[in-house]
């Protein structure tokens, strides 16, 4: 794990070492800006090259903290929240992480499941700590339910071996337990399935309200929590390898634009899955889109339809059970698919939006938990993708460096080589792509620095102390 890895590391250090890596990071941190005068560097290009000389050559800070080691079950604990943070072990678990939504499928053929270790081996090289993907498939190919509550155990256990894989590689997992769009089956085939059954359905959204269907899916959560991995032995509810539970991907109830519909299921089904797994974060998997209980902030979303598609951030993260926000940046689909500047100034104002409101309404951390951009768009090239990861990395780091609610952002999405045939246009295979690989390294760095060096004693936002000062005297953290 990466605290433990740091932790052993500086107690490696000499004092002067200490002092001078603790510097560095400061300045690597907290001084993002060209044109940023510090001690005769000129702006962040000679701090960063700085930087990336230190982490290439020192022995301590080179990107063999990022090799799979074996973390001992002691350190490999449950992540909680305290206040607007993630904490693991009682440190800030501050995320840098990717999504991969075909793990399962992957890993269910012989074939393919060399792939599942491979994307893992290329994560944890980079630093990412944590990957979002999909324990549903529900009545299509390789599915995992077939019919309601009828499973095929040979695809349960390619789930039981991506959860025992990211564990090799101290990889934490977010499982997202059915989808609102028809691909894996979805909120759809809950519907065919009502109906199969003999009940006079005329909506998708009835997946929402009809007791029934509600009742399959409460069905497939316990079937999920309560499944014991057939790999180690342990029940998914049990596991510390998983990092939350995500209700829905990207719920949404456009028959109820009141949000009525909506928030009552998130209610219901947040407490279920409490009941069944306390020990464990549940988030929604919304896109963050600003609804009727907060017609001020409705100013940030990315179009008038988004009011009407049966969502309400603010609102829907009150419900009891929530333990962190998720939000979703999609300029390219949102507002217009051809690449524009005006696509990282809403990046940048979304973002801002949303760690405001988790801080300031919610109490809670909020995750990023899908971003990217499609080399189908129009003007699309690899120097605009790394400006807009670049912008979603600082906004975070903005955060970070207060000890803000900005806890963490997922790519969309990462793919291992010879996968491309998946590629929706979002995927990013870094063997393929240094100049990516470079980025996500540098701000995995910078993050494991915060998650190793800060506890709650910190004050990176106290105006009362100089900050310098603060980072050199490191035991007053």
């Amino acid at each position: 794990m990466q605290n433990a890895a740091f932790g052993s590391v500086f107690s490696a250090m000499d004092s002067c070492k200490k002092c001078f890596i603790l510097s560095l990071a400061f300045l690597v941190i907290f001084f993002q800006n060209l044109g940023t005068k510090v001690f005769g560097f000129d702006g962040n290009k000679q701090i960063e090259t700085m930087a990336e000389e230190v982490f290439d050559h020192s022995p301590h800070f080179s990107t063999r903290i990022y090799d799979k080691e074996h973390v001992e079950d002691d350190d490999w604990q449950m992540v909680e929240t305290k206040g607007n943070q993630f904490v693991v072990n009682g440190q800030p678990f501050y995320v840098n992480g990717f999504n991969t939504y075909w793990l399962m499928v992957f890993a269910a053929d012989q074939s393919t499941r060399g792939k599942v270790s491979e994307l893992f081996q290329q994560a944890s090289s980079v630093g990412l700590t944590v990957c979002r993907t999909w324990a549903f498939n529900d009545g299509q190919w390789r599915a995992l339910q077939k019919s309601p509550s009828v499973y095929d155990e040979e695809v349960f256990k390619a789930l039981d071996f991506v959860v025992t894989e990211a564990k090799k590689y101290n990889i934490k997992l977010i499982l997202s337990l059915v989808n609102n769009w028809d691909a894996y089956g979805g909120k759809a085939q809950y519907v065919k399935w009502g109906k199969a059954a003999g009940l006079n359905l005329t909506s998708d959204d009835e997946f929402f309200s009809h007791p029934t269907l509600r009742s399959y899916y409460k069905a497939h959560v316990k079937a999920v929590l309560n499944r014991v991995n057939t790999f180690t032995n342990i029940t998914f509810k049990d596991d510390p390898t998983i990092f939350a539970w995500e209700l829905m991907n990207e719920p949404r109830c456009t028959s109820d634009p009141s949000g009525d519909t909506l928030q009552s299921w998130i209610a219901e089904m947040a407490v279920h899955v409490k009941s069944l797994d306390a020990k464990h974060l549940v988030e929604i998997g919304l896109e963050g889109f600003y609804g009727p209980s907060a017609p001020a902030r409705a100013q940030f979303n990315p179009n008038s339809y988004a009011t009407q598609v049966g969502t309400d951030f603010i609102r829907n993260h009150q419900a009891l059970g929530i333990d962190f926000a998720s939000v979703h940046i999609y300029a390219d689909t949102w507002i217009s698919q051809t690449i524009t500047n005006a696509h990282l100034q809403f990046t940048t104002s979304w973002m801002e939006a949303h760690i405001e409101d988790a801080e300031k309404y919610l109490g809670m951390p909020v995750i990023f938990a899908e971003f990217g951009v499609s080399a189908k768009d129009p003007g699309y090239n690899s120097s605009f993708r790394d400006t807009f990861i670049s912008t979603v990395y600082k906004t975070i780091l903005n955060s970070t460096k207060k000890g803000g609610g900005g806890a963490g952002s997922l790519l969309w999405q990462l793919f291992p080589d010879g996968t491309d045939y998946m590629d929706d246009g979002y995927a990013i295979v870094l063997a393929k792509s240094p100049s990516t690989s470079n980025l996500i390294s540098l701000h995995s760095t910078r993050l494991a620095i915060f998650n190793s060096m800060c506890s709650w004693n910190c004050r990176w936002g106290c105006k009362k102390k100089n900050a310098l000062e603060t980072i050199l005297y490191h035991d007053d953290l």
